[in-house]
């Protein structure tokens, strides 16, 4: 008896981690509005509804894709060195680390902001910060505040107080309204805009918010 041999590749088996994989890569590369279910079907060279076999729709895939996002903030910290110090200084470490995440995925703050409900990946990366503050002696009230006042900043991101396309430009015309608004506009410029996830909020912005939260809770644990 013989054995045919082929020269043809082997195809990789298609779950429902490689579907999640895919569509993060494809978002990262064409952009989240290029995320479809059909895109995503040819992507992994798959027919729309065999896709439907591992994910039942669209919302189901920005989930899952929330999990991955997540998923790789547990890996980036895990191989994150040892925080020498107090609470304030392994929270502030595990922050920064999430948020060099979300940079590599400037799409991502505005899908974790869409979702009505948090998956479990999200629930331990937050368990694992409200663990931080607990050793280091805030109690669950002090703790409870301190959630609500890093908001979205404890994931990595901010949402700033609204966009602007232009910066300063054209609110010189309006001056005589808004002068403090364009006076600091006028003097205060960003040297690296292109480093964001939103208007304003490159990485000296956001670890000054930072540290200033830090700072006041440990002034109130104290």
């Amino acid at each position: 008896m013989s054995t045919a041999h082929t020269n043809a590749p082997r195809r990789v088996p298609v779950t429902r981690e490689l579907v999640l994989r895919t569509a993060v890569d494809l978002a990262d590369a064409a952009g989240i509005d290029a995320l479809t279910m059909r895109r995503l079907a040819e992507e992994l060279d798959l027919g729309v509804m065999s896709l439907y076999y591992h994910l039942p729709n669209k919302e189901a895939i920005l989930d899952g894709i929330v999990d991955v996002i997540f998923g790789e903030i547990d890996e980036a910290l895990t191989d994150l060195p040892p925080a020498p110090g107090s609470w304030k200084t392994e929270l502030r470490s595990r922050i920064l680390g999430a948020r060099a995440v979300m940079l590599r995925h400037p799409w991502a703050p505005a899908i974790i902001e869409s979702r009505p409900s948090v998956g479990l990946a999200m629930a331990r990366y937050v368990d694992a910060l409200i663990g931080i503050m607990h050793s280091g002696g805030l109690d669950y009230d002090l703790i409870h505040h301190a959630m609500h006042a890093l908001g979205s900043r404890a994931y990595g991101f901010v949402q700033e107080l609204g966009e602007s396309q232009g910066g300063g430009d054209g609110l010189e015309q309006m001056a005589a309204e808004i002068p403090n608004l364009v006076e600091m506009l006028t003097q205060v410029r960003h040297d690296d805009p292109e480093s964001t996830l939103g208007w304003c909020d490159d990485q000296v912005e956001f670890e000054f918010g930072l540290d200033l939260i830090l700072d006041g809770l440990e002034r109130l644990r104290r």
